[in-house]
């Protein structure tokens, strides 16, 4: 099917200045850009691998740049194989990350780092993060059925937040109430949980070596709840069942507790490597995403710093990781979304339903707007173009390179006003497709000199090099530029 006829019919979204002005590759090449020298073509794939890796700073981080989804977590697997320390600083079990191991079997990752399928590799849970102890407990559980090692190679932060049961019905309650305005939250409990945190009367994973003070800090929360929410439940039964539950997990937890703050700080003085994996996205970031259609944390460069205590001048190499096309889960404005069956194309193509959830994701063209805005949030080094093999079956595809008012006016940066963002245009740069299958190249020199375009221009749009270009979902399925 041509997706691009059937955007005509099923779009809202204007795409007639793809159509009055084709991109001539050749003759709009703008100045002072950044362009990733393809003289790396002619090195081995490996040694082209290795020296992209080994080139990475001391402290480097992995951050998503779109609505999340970008499959950030493959590239943290691959790179952590080089690194020391793995460490999460934002989020909670919202997360989703999905790797492969070496023999090709599929692991779902919500709160454990991406770097616990390498061996070497400690993976460190900060402060920033909230914590529901059942899923963690579940996902570790998981994992050492499969073979993999999680003891003394997991620490969770004592200053992180712990994410009850009731912060999850809280959450569904609370999208119950918003109807129609909801903001199509993973309902994991992290907004409630933060919210707990922000109005500081929050139970930190350090308050489980304190069973004595412990049952008043609950209670204080649940009749919280109970107050603000008429269908939350709320009896001392609850509480006491509880308490007895939590006692039993904070034995379990009690090895993986530590400082990790200083352990950090201490792993940095030693020279060990550290990879940051950031959960969910720029676009979602609480600051600078599509408020209130966001989550409850700074998933950008910043909360690296607060979400592990680590100084702002440690930070070195961030690689922002970005699809080849544009993706995003709940409500809020999407201005390149496909609508309608050109949709469905990539939904299906990518299979594009939420590792948490489930829930099949909306799909667009890839916004070029709003990765230069991530880019100049995040300070990214280089980024990670993921799933181009998905576009292999379209016969062109489309840029999202500029918006516009109604009125015709340019709007010069992604706008904070919602408004302005549902209703804004966007123009379109429409580059040839290139119909074969690509997932079984492994040098960027073989890829057809269509898919090799879309990624320079890509390069050109918004400055930076892509340095790592994904072409299926497995460990290998990576190219080195």
């Amino acid at each position: 099917m041509n997706l691009s006829s059937s955007l005509t019919f099923d779009s809202s979204y204007s795409l007639k200045w793809a159509h009055t002005r084709p991109f001539h590759y050749r003759h709009h090449r703008p100045p002072n850009v950044v362009v990733c020298s393809s003289s790396l073509a002619t090195e081995p794939a490996p040694s082209r691998g290795l020296s992209r890796i080994e080139s990475l700073s001391q402290v480097s981080g992995v951050l998503g740049s779109q609505w999340g989804d970008e499959g950030k977590g493959k590239l943290v697997d691959i790179l952590a194989q080089h690194f020391d320390i793995v460490a999460r600083c934002q989020g909670g079990a919202n997360a989703g990350h999905t790797i492969y191991n070496a023999e090709g079997k599929k692991f779902a990752l919500h709160l454990v780092p991406s770097g616990i399928l390498n061996e070497d590799t400690l993976c460190v849970i900060g402060n920033g993060v909230v914590v529901h102890l059942p899923s963690l407990f579940k996902e570790i559980d998981g994992l050492e059925t499969n073979g993999v090692g999680c003891k003394g190679r997991i620490l969770v932060s004592d200053r992180a937040h712990l994410l009850f049961d009731f912060h999850q019905e809280v959450d569904g309650l609370r999208e119950s109430e918003l109807a129609k305005s909801f903001i199509g939250t993973t309902k994991r409990g992290i907004g409630p949980c933060y919210s707990s945190k922000v109005i500081r009367n929050g139970i930190r994973v350090g308050d489980l070596r304190h069973m004595d003070t412990f049952p008043r800090k609950l209670d204080i929360l649940l009749s919280e709840a109970a107050l603000r929410f008429k269908d939350f439940k709320y009896s001392p039964n609850m509480l006491s069942e509880e308490v007895e539950r939590y006692k039993r997990f904070a034995e379990r937890l009690e090895p993986y507790i530590a400082d990790t703050v200083h352990f950090m700080n201490e792993s940095i003085s030693e020279k060990k490597k550290i990879l940051v994996e950031g959960g969910q996205a720029t676009m979602l970031d609480i600051d600078f995403g599509t408020y209130p259609f966001v989550t409850s944390s700074s998933p950008s460069a910043g909360g690296i710093c607060t979400g592990l205590g680590i100084a702002p001048r440690v930070v070195g190499d961030l690689v922002g990781v970005v699809k080849a096309y544009t993706s995003r889960v709940g409500s809020g404005p999407f201005p390149t979304e496909i609508l309608g069956q050109g949709g469905d194309i990539l939904r299906f193509a990518g299979q594009e339903f939420g590792t948490t959830t489930g829930r099949p994701r909306r799909c667009g063209w890839l916004d070029i707007v709003a990765l230069k805005f991530s880019c100049q949030v995040n300070g990214f080094s280089s980024l990670n173009l993921t799933k181009l093999d998905v576009l292999s079956d379209l016969p062109e595809i489309q840029l999202g390179v500029a918006y516009k008012q109604i009125d015709g006016t340019p709007v010069k940066s992604f706008p904070g006003d919602l408004r302005l963002l549902e209703q804004l245009k966007v123009e379109y740069e429409v580059l040839p497709g290139w119909k074969s299958d690509i997932s079984s190249i492994r040098n960027y020199s073989d890829l057809p000199k269509a898919a090799r375009r879309y990624v320079e221009r890509i390069e050109e749009l918004v400055g930076l090099p892509v340095h790592y270009i994904g072409v299926g979902p497995g460990r290998d399925a990576l190219i080195y530029k």
